[in-house]
């Protein structure tokens, strides 16, 4: 399985109100974010930082209130449809998340990897326009890649990402194997999630998709 980790721990200052909350479609970015990673993982990790107890309350009655209207009934049926029982997620925070997002997807991928995923994929929570297939194709990709290993030892030790880009501009989310993400949660050096990859990925592959959400990322209102 592959697990999802939601980057939505900062202060959101250029929107005026946490990014998380902010609505699209008539659902907050979080609950986007949380249902499109669902189309593909398994379990979500959500990261929290400023305003996280709020956050936290919101989501949790946003979902209590999706459910009792039915709206989350087509994403189980599709979880079962590839042989997913429940869909989960976890909310974790990160209490130095005024250090930058780094910090955040650092502590996202450390908890991601305590469900021993075959994967994880990172989406940052400003990102509420990514289509479903779009995460559908890149997890496609990476498992592809896992199962040309030739043996387990190598598949364990393969450190390999693959970014989204739209019109040559990269991405996100970004989807990485274990091995890669074991090694940037352990990095405490790296500037940003860039250069992290740039780092310790064996290989970056990059997919070309006709997706502009991947690369539009919301600050303001009206962006």
């Amino acid at each position: 399985m592959i697990a999802g980790v939601l980057l939505a721990a900062g202060a959101s200052v250029r929107m005026g109100k946490s990014k998380a909350l902010a609505v699209a479609g008539g659902q907050s970015f979080a609950a986007r974010g949380i249902r499109h990673l669902w189309s593909t993982c398994d379990t979500v990790v959500l990261v929290l930082g400023a305003n996280a107890s709020r956050i936290r309350r919101d989501v949790e009655l946003e979902f209590a209130r999706l459910m009792e209207s039915g709206a989350l009934h087509p994403d189980l049926k599709h979880a079962h449809g590839h042989g997913t029982r429940d869909l989960e997620v976890q909310m974790v925070v990160n209490r130095r998340w005024r250090s930058g997002m780094y910090g955040s997807v650092r502590a996202g991928l450390a908890s991601a990897l305590g469900s021993k995923p075959e994967a994880v994929m990172v989406l940052p929570v400003d990102h509420p326009h990514v289509h479903a297939r779009t995460l559908e194709t890149l997890a496609a990709t990476i498992r592809g890649a896992l199962a040309a290993c030739k043996t387990p030892r190598e598949r364990r030790a393969l450190a390999y990402a693959v970014v989204p880009r739209y019109r040559r501009h990269r991405g996100h989310p970004v989807v990485m194997t274990p091995a890669l993400a074991a090694a940037i949660a352990a990095d405490r050096d790296a500037e940003h999630l860039s250069d992290a990859l740039r780092r310790h990925a064996r290989l970056i592959g990059y997919l070309d998709v006709a997706d502009a959400g991947v690369i539009r990322n919301v600050n303001r209102p009206g962006d």
